[in-house]
Formats: structure tokens, C-alpha cells, sequence
């Protein structure tokens, strides 16, 4: 008989360890730095307030600083729950519209459908609409770095293991950081660790959303729900189980092997940038000390 295996829940008895390790893992990694300071992007969802929060308690509410950054369309619940956070915390903000050097970026752009005689225009606009979303995520992700050299401080990332597994972001956008707490937590367990932080019940509950535009969502867009998507990704990485042995455990195999697909193709996304080797200790071939190896 077909059985499905869940990934590991965080509840109250590891949450302390979990906790303090995540809250060890950025003072360290900081101060390692030779700084005492993160500032990372604050959306009003889930994965940037429990990254937010994380980093409040292992630094100092003094040394965090959340960077608010609109676009037009974005929508005003996300404003006003990422403010929830800062004002919870106590801590500095900024609050950056990108609206105008996107538009100004696009404004001589044409609709892609009427650009190719050959695309329908459903198809050219949301291409267009895709390379807006990107343009977004690496615009806030050029402010948070010249704002991390402005405050003498490291990029905190807000991406968690479900969104770079799936290669859900955008690279050298929100997948970019100097350091990420977050980076090995599932979207499932984002939400149960943001129920023991104390994160706000609005951002807790409210659909898992990008806020690229208006109506995006996540799990519409990925085809499946986080849920489905993490008990599949524990087997498939944690477990190192085979796709057909995950089938065989009750997974319907379309979404499997959607998923499989998924991982494999966005491979490229989680690694260096790749060095042609022509000496003998080349850069993250040979030479691949730890950051603090000195």
C-alpha cells in the first residue's frame, strides 16, 4: 500500500535549537565580515519578515536595516504588512519607489506579440511582464548593495530552500546575498517558524505571492502547491530518493517528475559563475578555500 512521507515539522521542541542556531549562523557569518550589520529587502511577505526577525535577535534592532522598495503596482497590503515588520522590530528603514527607472528602462519598449508577427498576444505579454519582474528583482537587488556599502553592511537573503530548488527567483535578483538564514528552511516550515518568531498573522496568512503584478501568485504560476512541491523535494534532496521511488510512495507522477525537471534545469542558478580552467589552481575548481581560510 502507497504511503506518503511529510518533511520534518518545526514545532516547539526544536524550534529553540533551530532558533538559536540560525541566530548563531548570521552573527558569525557577519562579524566574519569584519562588520556588525545586515540590510536586507523588505516585501511584506513571509520569507523577508522571518529573515527580518531572525536577524533582529542576533544582531540588535540597531543593526538591521530593512529597505521597502515599491513598485507601482505593487500592492498596498504588502507596504503595509512589511511596515508591520519594521515597526514591530524597532527597526531603521528606507522606503525606495522603483517605479521610475523601470518605466524609464522600458518606456520605449513594444508589447513582444507585436514586436513577432508570429506570437499571439497573450504569449508577448507575459514574456514582457516576465522580463519587468526580473528587471525589478536585480533593480532592488543594485540598491540593497549599494546600500550594504553605504551602511558598512552584508546583504541578508530572503530566499528559502523551496524557491532555489526550484529555481523560483531571479539570478543575480532576489537569489543574490551575502549570507541567507533562510536558504535550507522549505516554504512549509518558513510558516512554522514565523508562527514561533511572532511574525504578524496578516503576512502569515495571506497567499504566497512575488508581488511582481497584480494577481500574481506563486503556486499558480509553479502549477502545484508549496505543500505538494516540499513532501516531493525532502525525498527527492534530503532523502536522495529516485523519482520513480517518490511515485511509488503515492506522488502523482506528473507533478514529480515536473518538479525533477524543475531542479535539474535550474542547476545553473545555484552555483558560481562557471571559470574556464587553463592553469593549475583555477578559481572554484582548485582554489576553493572558506571565505575565513585566512
Amino acid at each position: 500500500m502507497n504511503h506518503k512521507i511529510e518533511l520534518p515539522k518545526i514545532d516547539e521542541l526544536n524550534f529553540p535549537l533551530i532558533y538559536k542556531h540560525l541566530g548563531n549562523f548570521i552573527k558569525s557569518e557577519v562579524l566574519k565580515a569584519g562588520v556588525n550589520r545586515v540590510v536586507l529587502g523588505l516585501s511584506g511577505g513571509i520569507d523577508s519578515a522571518a529573515s527580518c526577525f531572525l536577524a533582529a535577535n542576533a544582531l540588535g534592532k540597531d543593526n538591521v536595516t530593512a529597505l521597502i522598495m515599491p513598485y507601482e503596482s505593487s500592492s498596498k497590503s504588502s507596504m503595509e504588512d512589511a511596515l508591520k515588520v519594521v515597526n514591530t522590530l524597532g527597526i531603521k528603514y528606507y522606503i525606495l519607489d522603483i517605479s521610475k527607472q523601470i518605466n524609464e528602462y522600458f518606456k520605449n519598449e513594444t508589447d513582444e506579440a507585436e514586436a513577432n508577427e508570429n506570437a499571439d498576444s497573450a504569449g508577448g505579454d507575459t514574456a514582457l511582464k516576465l522580463r519587468k519582474g526580473n528587471k525589478m528583482a536585480r533593480e532592488r537587488m543594485s540598491i540593497l548593495y549599494d546600500y550594504s556599502y553605504k551602511l558598512n553592511s552584508l546583504v541578508l537573503g530572503t530566499s528559502n530552500k523551496s524557491e532555489l530548488l526550484l529555481g523560483y527567483g531571479t539570478l543575480y535578483g532576489d537569489m543574490a546575498s551575502a549570507l541567507n538564514p533562510i536558504g535550507d528552511i522549505y516554504k512549509t516550515q518558513i510558516y512554522q517558524l514565523a508562527e514561533h518568531l511572532g511574525i504578524p498573522k496578516t503576512i502569515i496568512n495571506k497567499p504566497p505571492s512575488a508581488d511582481l503584478w497584480e494577481g500574481q501568485s506563486d503556486e499558480s504560476e509553479l502549477g502545484f502547491t508549496y505543500k505538494t512541491a516540499d513532501d516531493i523535494m525532502y525525498l527527492l534532496i534530503d532523502k536522495m530518493y529516485k523519482p520513480e521511488v517518490v511515485i511509488s510512495l503515492g506522488f502523482e507522477e506528473n507533478i514529480v517528475n515536473k518538479i525533477y525537471e524543475r531542479i535539474k534545469k535550474s542547476q545553473y542558478k545555484r552555483r558560481m559563475p562557471l571559470i574556464a580552467k587553463v592553469s593549475e589552481r583555477t578559481i572554484n575548481i582548485d582554489f576553493r578555500y572558506l571565505r575565513d581560510w585566512a
